[in-house]
């Protein structure tokens, strides 16, 4: 085929934007000025220029609200439930299981991750560092070698999944143009793969300065832990410990009911099920609501009205400061989809920019599946270094639609890249992510666990990524 100047022109902005990536700066002015350039160079129009920037935030908008939504809900059902102390009480009883330094690692990754998956592990850290990080470092687990447990169970393994919450999936899919679920289980699978290896050659790497209990070293430990504050509770307090531990046993049962039945129907009648993707995140969110509702009355009473307001209010402060980026950098590289690009242009039937820029390459490239998925995770890796994790996936995902062939589905190239982007700036890569709040609370440097999980966590994508080429 043919290149246009407007092709070669998107090839620009996006070799552009992968660059501002590398030097961590924000990539948010060349997504727009790249959308608003290459629709009035297509239409030869500048009025169509401005309206193509407003239509291309606006169709990224539409796309990805959903997931505004499901972190909103989840994010209050946390703040209602910290009223309560009903998330203190679910992982009070998980201390006494702490004996040795030993269990205390593998104990804080099952319960980074278990929390993680529900409600993203930035605002599940605070809750964990504060009442589970003492009493590990107190069985003689260092408190570097607990961040790094702590890191790569949440802001690595559950994050790069994300299958509860589905953020990073649904994104990964939608620029991919294709089905949110299978990219969803192949993420869940590589992130499984990637954090195991990772998981267990830290581990090995490490335990030599895991301590006895009763070592002095513990005791220094513990005074460089910082503490999360907690708001005093108005309400009586004899009235809060009753529907605190009420909602301790609730909660946790109902999204494990939610788990247990969403599996039911995927795996139990044989054939893939309704209820994948955006229905399954829809499912969790809906769930969430309903806990939000009564957790909220039974804290406030006559005050619930205003309290849930400000619970979902502070939810969405979080969605959209997490994600709010996230909308211009996709919507400049939808433009690059044909699924998307129409509505964007304001025509009926729109151009494959990025599609066809692949395409038009792929005489010159060697035809492999392994070089094809380590290219996907090293974009992916280089997206990630802005530290945000999610701003990469749109382009991870599109190419992912454009780099698939008969060897490897454009689903596990997408599963790839995003196991890339949130490995590295969703926060075990780069000093700058998330992974300066597990630093703060632990008391550790930020550098030092970067260097820490370096080693552990690119083997462990290597090893998955190689997986997925010859297995999924």
């Amino acid at each position: 085929m043919d290149l246009t100047l407007t092709h070669l022109l998107y090839g620009l902005f996006t070799l552009a934007i992968i660059v501002t990536m590398i030097f961590r700066k924000g990539v948010v002015l060349p997504t727009l000025l790249g959308t608003f350039i290459i629709a009035w160079v297509y239409k030869g129009n500048v009025i169509d220029g401005f309206t193509a920037i407003f239509n291309a935030n606006l169709v990224a908008a539409q796309e990805l609200f959903n997931i505004f939504l499901i972190i909103t809900f989840m994010l209050a059902l946390l703040h209602s439930l910290r009223d309560l102390r009903a998330d203190e009480r679910m992982i009070q009883p998980i201390q006494k299981w702490m004996v040795n330094g030993h269990i205390s690692f593998f104990v804080l990754v099952v319960v980074t991750y278990v929390i993680s998956l529900f409600f993203w592990p930035t605002p599940a850290v605070p809750l964990i560092c504060a009442l589970l990080v003492p009493a590990a470092v107190r069985s003689g687990l260092p408190a570097m070698t607990a961040a790094v447990a702590i890191a790569i169970a949440g802001q690595g393994m559950a994050l790069s999944s994300d299958y509860i919450v589905q953020v990073a999936p649904s994104l990964s899919a939608k620029s991919a143009g294709t089905d949110i679920g299978a990219v969803a289980d192949k993420g869940l699978v590589l992130s499984l793969i990637s954090g195991g290896v990772a998981l267990l050659l830290a581990y090995l790497f490490y335990r030599k300065s895991i301590r006895k209990p009763n070592d002095p070293k513990n005791e220094t430990d513990l005074q460089s832990l910082q503490s999360s504050s907690r708001t005093k509770n108005e309400a009586n307090t004899s009235y809060v410990t009753l529907w605190s531990r009420i909602f301790a046993i609730i909660v946790p049962l109902s999204l494990l009911c939610v788990v247990i039945y969403m599996l039911y129907t995927k795996l139990g009648s044989g054939r893939m099920s309704g209820l994948e993707g955006g229905d399954g995140a829809a499912f969790v969110g809906g769930v969430a609501v309903i806990l939000l509702l009564l957790s909220t009355i039974a804290y406030g009473k006559q005050k619930a009205l205003d309290y849930i307001s400000n619970h979902i209010t502070d939810g969405f402060v979080f969605a959209f400061k997490a994600m709010g980026p996230v909308i211009p950098i996709a919507g400049f590289f939808f433009l690059g989809s044909p699924d998307f690009s129409g509505n964007i242009l304001g025509i009926e039937e729109g151009p494959a920019f990025l599609f066809e820029l692949v395409e038009a390459t792929q005489n010159y490239l060697p035809n492999s599946a392994l070089l094809a998925a380590l290219s996907v995770l090293i974009i992916g890796i280089i997206t990630g270094l802005d530290g945000s994790g999610f701003s990469g996936l749109p382009l991870t995902g599109a190419l992912a639609a454009t780099l698939e062939t008969n060897a490897i589905d454009s689903e596990t190239l997408a599963a790839i890249g995003q196991m890339g982007a949130i490995w590295t700036g969703g926060g075990t890569l780069v000093a700058w992510s998330s992974l300066i709040a597990i630093a703060g609370f632990c008391g550790v440097s930020v550098l030092d666990l970067v260097r820490k999980n370096f080693l552990p966590v690119i083997i462990g994508l290597v090893v998955a990524t190689v997986a997925a080429v010859f297995f999924l």
